[in-house]
């Protein structure tokens, strides 16, 4: 029995993208679809940059996976904006990733977010991290699965 929904009702939906294709962002939405992601962390300065809206509670929309396809809708359910050197070891679980440490958490966050892709997302641009850089926690709940990743 076919157990998918069909995305063509979600079509309208923004879409939340983890990470890059790639295997961060395959086992970033195995932990979506499994639960034991429940937060995400992004940095204030990404979506300025972007032009995007930082997250609202009651927002909805489509995850997908790194070959692009739909795999679940999730809500958002609490955001915060808080400096880095604020983010709780909660959240820290919470994202699913595995970090026990703060500081294990942070290190990995930090050579993300230097990563060369993400300096070529943001145009170019070389971010400088600190306590103070502010960054978006956001907590969502999986509302609807539309299909299994393939990845």
């Amino acid at each position: 029995m076919d157990e998918t929904i069909s995305t063509d009702s979600y079509s309208e939906l923004p879409v939340s993208e983890f990470a890059f294709p790639g295997p961060l962002r395959d086992r970033l939405v195995s932990a979506i679809l499994d639960g034991r992601k429940v937060t995400t962390t992004s940095l204030v300065l990404e979506h300025e940059i972007l032009s995007e809206p930082l997250p609202c509670e009651g927002q909805r929309s489509m995850v997908v996976d790194s070959i692009n396809q739909p795999v679940c809708v999730i809500e958002t359910v609490e955001v915060r904006v808080v400096p880095l050197g604020e983010v709780s070891i909660g959240h820290v679980k919470d994202e699913g990733e595995g970090h026990s440490t703060l500081s294990d958490w942070r290190a990995a966050h930090e050579t993300f977010w230097s990563s060369q892709q993400m300096i070529e997302s943001l145009g170019g641009l070389t971010l400088s991290l600190d306590d103070a850089t502010l960054v978006v926690l956001e907590r969502f709940r999986v509302t609807e699965r539309l299909r299994p990743s393939t990845i």
